[in-house]
């Protein structure tokens, strides 16, 4: 069924421009789904088109191993002229271009003027990535001064604040925010078995392929069937 004919004909211009914005929204994610930025994961909300849930893994850079979950909610004009995307996160993050009582990015500082025809969620994510690599903040940071002041004067106490951050947003990777459709859960007993045989048992990550690993597996049982015998 095309999108065309899901409108009703006697739809309204409002609905019908309304509905033309939430295609849009779908579009864009399948799009993302597969440009997304690299260690950048998004998940539409259950129950609301324009309400995701995600969470960036940092992989070098002083925000280094950091897991920092954030939430983006799109405003109903979105895909309109100035319809910014809000980006809020609910790990604290200390950077100069995040509001550190509410957590959210500062996303106008990168987008004065957001056009559809030209920014885009990945657009968006993107700039989200880059604040945990920037090696320099200008006077137009301004979500965090304190933060943005402290990188210029103290860099070394600048650095403790955001490695602390960073620990911080470790230990609370399993607390999942209520409806979050991005869920983190503990390792199981079985899962830490695995994970220990692994390490014994294979030391080129090269050769961690699915049918090694289903090879290990099915060794270790005939071997507890045999010890059981």
């Amino acid at each position: 069924m095309s999108f065309i004919s899901q409108i009703s004909p006697g739809s309204s211009k409002a609905e019908r421009e309304q509905a033309l914005r939430d295609y849009k929204v779908t579009i864009e994610y399948k799009h993302l789904k597969q440009h997304a930025p690299g260690g950048v994961y998004l998940i539409p909300s259950m129950d609301d088109l324009r309400y995701f849930h995600g969470v960036i893994f940092v992989r070098r850079g002083p925000f280094t191993n950091g897991i920092f979950k954030f939430q983006i909610r799109l405003p109903e004009a979105y895909n309109d002229m100035n319809a910014w995307p809000q980006i809020t996160f609910s790990s604290y993050v200390y950077n100069p271009h995040v509001n550190p009582d509410s957590g959210e990015l500062d996303v106008k500082v990168a987008y004065p003027a957001w056009d559809p025809h030209k920014h885009y969620l990945v657009t968006v994510l993107t700039y989200l990535k880059k604040i945990f690599y920037m090696k320099s903040f200008g006077d137009e940071a301004v979500a965090n001064k304190e933060a943005r002041d402290l990188f210029r004067s103290n860099p070394k106490e600048y650095r403790k604040k955001v490695e602390s951050c960073v620990r911080d947003s470790q230990k609370s990777v399993f607390v999942n925010d209520p409806g979050c459709t991005a869920k983190f859960t503990e390792d199981q007993g079985a899962h830490k078995v695995l994970r220990d045989m692994l390490k014994q048992k294979i030391q080129d990550p090269q050769q961690l392929t699915r049918k090694n690993i289903l090879t290990l597996i099915d060794e270790s049982n005939k071997q507890t069937e045999s010890g059981e015998g």
